[in-house]
């Protein structure tokens, strides 16, 4: 994956993280799994 997709994917899985965490009641299921890929692309990137 190219340093720049994995940069775009990376901020829009945390900007919909973020948009989640918002809601009243958010779904715990996606935000786990939307945490886990955002993990994924942060080792991928060498910043975790």
């Amino acid at each position: 994956m190219a340093v720049n997709l994995a940069e775009s994917n990376l901020q829009a899985i945390s900007n919909t993280i973020a948009i989640l965490e918002k809601e009243e009641n958010p779904d715990e299921k996606k935000l786990k799994e939307l945490r886990k890929e955002r993990d994924i692309i942060l080792r991928d990137l060498n910043l975790k």
